[in-house]
């Protein structure tokens, strides 16, 4: 008897099955099998579902077996384990990049990895509404858009904004384009994710130096095909984990080495942020002095004054100084 357009897909039919309906603690029997398959629309012999999952074994799925009263089956091995697949949401979940929208589509996407019983711990965990995200929807062709520039090795073009406050108005946070609203031109060679953002790293030949925008904040974005990317031999040996490390917040600044001298409790959080291989040296038995190369801008100083007396820079003066004028002038505003 020729087989139905449904029978052909019996194989197919039952790897989603046991895809999404076992796991070690839900095993199904070929009773609750067939049962899945009648919801197909396919019936399927005893003996034909034992060859078919003799087939799947043989192709590479890992289906194990249980011996009770009868025989139960289940994915054993899957692509992502479920620690793995909560590593993945929470970091969907933390992404400030993703809209609410997305976030909750692709914590879908993550939760068909996994069998339904296990995508309902995954769902207990979710927790996105309250959560600051991005309004931006069109950060995704964006993204895309700079990856296909990188690849074709072409510039590209943005308007870019910022948020500023009018209380004219009735919505009084407004978006405003940079640079009197024109386009930004430069060559795109990385995309990073640093302090919950993701960013453009970029060569801007105009003026010559590496600049970072935020991915979330670009608008009117479009490939110049006429325009290979410049900057090359600046990105030939370009560290994208220094350049984020010494970036403090992502601010833009003139890097120097800056001396400091730290609470020898505050080890951990230097290392944290900028590694082991940096100088350090013991200033007295209680502190340590660390050279560190850093961009010096706002979030940089107010980063070591959050450690208030743990942490004092030794050079350069002028960044002595600047640390001055900010801790005045904040004394002075409460004052």
């Amino acid at each position: 008897m020729a087989r139905t357009a449904e029978q052909k897909l019996k194989i197919l039919y039952l790897l989603k099955i046991l895809n999404e309906h076992s796991d070690e603690e839900h095993p199904l029997t070929i009773k609750e099998i067939q049962a899945e398959l009648e919801n197909y629309g396919i019936t399927a012999e005893r003996k034909s579902l034992y060859d078919d999952i003799a087939e799947l074994r043989n192709f590479g799925v890992n289906i194990e077996t249980i011996k009770s009263r009868s025989f139960a089956y289940y994915i054993a091995d899957r692509e992502f384990q479920l620690p793995e697949l909560k590593l993945l949401v929470d970091s969907v979940q933390c992404a400030k990049f993703l809209t609410p929208k997305k976030t909750n589509e692709l914590i879908k996407k993550i939760e068909s990895l996994t069998s339904v019983y296990e995508a309902s711990s995954l769902q207990r965990q979710v927790y996105v509404t309250n959560r600051v995200k991005t309004q931006n929807e069109q950060i995704y062709i964006t993204t895309d858009l700079i990856h296909d520039a990188i690849s074709a090795n072409r510039q590209i073009q943005f308007k870019y904004y910022e948020w500023k406050l009018d209380f004219s108005t009735r919505e009084k946070v407004q978006k405003v384009f940079r640079h009197d609203g024109n386009f930004y031109t430069v060559s795109p060679w990385a995309l990073t994710w640093e302090d919950e953002n993701y960013y453009l790293i970029a060569y801007d030949g105009f003026e010559g130096k590496t600049k970072h925008f935020r991915v979330d904040k670009m608008a009117h974005i479009s490939i110049l095909e006429k325009f290979p990317r410049a900057g090359a031999d600046q990105f030939e040996n370009f560290d994208i984990a220094s350049y984020c490390t010494k970036s403090f917040g992502m601010f833009g600044g003139v890097e120097e080495d800056v001396r400091v001298v730290f609470d020898n409790r505050l080890i951990g959080v230097v290392v944290d942020r900028f590694g082991k291989d940096i100088f350090l040296s013991k200033y007295d038995d209680e502190h340590f002095s660390a050279v560190l190369k850093a961009t010096i801008s706002p979030v940089f100083i107010s980063w070591l004054l959050s450690f208030g007396k743990g942490a004092k820079i030794l050079s350069p003066s002028h960044v002595v100084e600047q640390i001055k004028k900010q801790v005045e002038d904040i004394k002075n505003m409460y004052e």
